[in-house]
């Protein structure tokens, strides 16, 4: 069985399965989704709790020797096996798979994991799992429905937050749902009357957003020039190596040019294809011969073999991608 952070709390308040595996890479809510397994099994009579953290290929054999004791007194116990990796080797497949045939009431399996890769969530383990329990994945909050997961949020703290706040705060918090859960606490403390407004925002909430190459990349792709110019100058800050920035906007370039020539296919990722519908419509209109140029400037800024800001460079870039016009390209020396 597959859930998502959303109908996970449904479904334990209808029933509980012997296992759970919960994967991503957003800590807040893969630690909320955890705490919910925990408690709904601590209601069901699981009162003891084991964690293993499995780093190396030994750390198998503690799991199987915690399995083949009986628990003190008898007592229901929640197994929990936190996986430094997404590949735990052949030792998942043989001590997860062994520990889920052997359906033990007694036992409840909770597995933490980083996000899965396609290659590994095709790994015996997973799908044994999935066979005798759930597994719910948790993907990222992105910037397009950030200002709709902070509302939900806010209501469940008793704020009603402006529209005008809600873009400021997602601004200020996007890629760090940590921080963004962390204000919205702090603004019942400030906000009079649970209401929030954007001033509000302005004088309690510091910048805490987070940003990675991906992000630029499908913003990029998706021809939101304010938030791409945000996302770049936010990796920047960040101390981001140059070479990742234009990697990310290099590949908007070549998807821009796949839509346009008709060869980009459907993305997998949701968040992806829907910036893949955006840039359908500007594709056939960007000048792809400046664009490349300007690509090529950048990189040679970055090799030291141009003088010059590369990631100035690549503002313009972003902008351009984006449809936005900005002052023509010098030539680019051969040499």
């Amino acid at each position: 069985m597959k859930l998502t952070a959303d109908s996970l709390a449904k479904h334990l308040r209808e029933r509980l399965l012997p296992a759970y595996l919960i994967s991503g890479d957003e800590p807040l809510l893969a630690g909320e989704a955890a705490d919910a397994v925990r408690a709904r099994a601590r209601a069901a009579g699981f009162t003891e709790r084991e964690v293993h953290f499995i780093e190396r290929a030994a750390d198998w054999d503690d799991v199987r020797a915690s399995a083949a004791n009986l628990s003190l007194f008898g007592a229901r116990r929640v197994v929990e096996i936190r996986l430094a990796s997404g590949r735990p080797g052949a030792g998942a497949d043989a001590t997860l798979g062994k520990l889920l045939a052997a359906r033990d009431p007694d036992m409840l399996l909770l597995i933490l994991a980083p996000r899965l890769e396609r290659d590994a969530q095709a790994a015996d383990w997973v799908r044994s799992l999935e066979t005798h329990g759930a597994w719910v994945q948790i993907w990222p909050v992105d910037g397009t429905r950030l200002p709709a997961w902070l509302a939900a949020r806010g209501r469940k703290l008793g704020l009603e937050v402006s529209e005008e706040a809600l873009e400021l705060l997602a601004a200020r918090t996007e890629g760090n749902l940590l921080a963004a859960h962390q204000e919205l606490s702090k603004l019942t403390l400030l906000a009079p009357g649970g209401r929030v407004s954007a001033q509000t925002v302005l004088e309690s909430v510091a910048d805490s957003a987070r940003f990675d190459a991906f992000q630029l990349h499908e913003a990029a792709l998706g021809g939101e020039a304010a938030r791409t110019l945000r996302v770049l100058a936010g990796l920047r800050a960040e101390g981001s190596e140059a070479t990742l920035a234009l990697w990310a906007l290099a590949r908007a370039l070549r998807d821009l040019w796949s839509v346009r020539a008709g060869a980009a296919s459907a993305s997998p990722w949701q968040r992806q294809g829907a910036a893949l519908a955006r840039a359908a419509r500007r594709a056939p209109r960007l000048p792809y011969a400046a664009l490349t140029l300007r690509a090529a400037r950048a990189d040679r800024m970055i090799k030291g073999r141009l003088p010059g800001d590369a990631w100035e460079e690549m503002a313009l870039l972003a902008a351009e991608l984006c449809g936005r016009a900005v002052l023509g390209a010098p030539a680019l020396p051969l040499r």
